[in-house]
C-alpha cells in the first residue's frame, strides 16, 4: 500500500501514514487502507498492539479538503472512506497507540480520542477546524472531546478551531506526555514493545472492558455527527469556508 507503510517489530504493528506531500491528509484510499490494516492486525495473533504515526513532518493534516469539496451531501453518512477508519478504530480490540510526530488536524486530532496511549512531539500542534470549515465534529469528537478535555477546553477548541500546543494537548488529556523533537515514534515504540510482551488474551479482554462502557455512546454520537454533517455539507457557509481554506 503506497499510501500506508506497514511493518512489524517484536509484536508491534506499525502503521505509517505515507502521503507526506499533503501532510498525510486522508483521502478515500488512505482511510480504507488504514481500516483494512487495523482489521488485519486484530485478526493476527502475532500482533499484540498497533502504533500509528506519520511520514515526514506531519502526523496527519486530516481530511483531504479537495476530496471533501467533491462529496455529495446526500452520501455524507458514508462519505469517502471515513467510516472504514473510525468505525474500526473505535472497536479495535488490541491496544492502539499514536506517535504524533507533527501537526494533527481534524481526524488527525480526533483519532487520538480513540488511542489508548499517545505521545506527542514537543513541536507538534493539534487543531479541530470543524466550525471554521462550516461543518461539525467527527469521530465522536462531540462526545469524547468534552469527556477527555473538560467542557470548557473542548468548547474553545471546537467553537474557534484554535491551535493546541503539544503541552496543552498533554494538559488536556489528549496525550500522555510530550517527547523531544524527532523522538515521538522511538519513545512510543518503547512503550509498545513492553505491551507486546504481555499475554494476548489479557490485552484483548482488558481492551474489551475499557471500550465496553463507551461504545454505544460513541456509535450514537457518530450517528448524530453524520446527520449534522450531511445537513451542513454543501451549504453556503460550508462552501465559502472550504473555498477560503483551499485558497479559492
Amino acid at each position: 500500500m503506497a499510501n500506508l507503510e506497514i511493518r512489524d517489530d517484536a509484536g508491534v504493528r506499525v502503521l505509517t501514514l505515507n502521503r507526506p506531500e499533503v501532510l498525510n491528509a486522508f483521502d478515500t484510499p488512505l482511510y480504507e487502507a488504514c481500516g483494512e490494516a487495523l482489521r488485519a492486525a486484530a485478526a493476527d495473533d502475532d500482533v499484540r498492539c498497533v502504533v500509528l504515526t506519520g511520514a515526514g513532518r506531519a502526523f496527519s493534516a486530516g481530511q483531504d479538503l479537495a476530496e471533501m469539496a467533491a462529496i455529495d451531501p446526500a452520501a455524507a453518512g458514508t462519505r469517502h472512506g471515513f467510516p472504514a477508519l473510525i468505525d474500526t478504530v473505535a472497536t479495535f480490540e488490541k491496544p492502539f497507540l499514536c506517535a504524533v510526530n507533527g501537526v494533527g488536524v481534524g481526524v488527525g486530532m480526533t483519532v487520538l480520542l480513540h488511542a489508548d496511549i499517545a505521545l506527542v512531539d514537543e513541536t507538534a500542534r493539534l487543531r479541530a477546524p470543524f466550525a471554521p470549515l462550516g461543518v461539525v465534529p467527527e469521530a465522536a469528537g462531540s462526545l469524547l472531546m468534552p469527556a477527555v478535555m473538560g467542557n470548557q477546553r473542548a468548547s474553545l477548541a471546537l467553537y474557534t478551531g484554535d491551535w493546541i500546543t503539544a503541552q496543552e494537548a498533554v494538559d488536556a488529556g489528549l496525550a500522555l506526555r510530550t517527547v523531544p523533537a524527532g523522538r515521538a515514534l522511538d519513545e512510543t515504540m518503547e512503550i509498545a514493545r513492553r505491551i507486546a510482551t504481555m499475554p494476548l488474551a489479557s490485552l484483548v479482554e482488558t481492551k474489551r472492558l475499557v471500550v465496553a462502557g463507551r461504545i454505544d455512546a460513541i456509535r450514537a454520537a457518530r450517528a448524530r455527527e453524520d446527520a449534522a454533517f450531511a445537513r451542513l455539507l454543501g451549504g453556503a457557509d460550508n462552501a465559502q469556508a472550504l473555498r477560503a481554506f483551499l485558497g479559492g
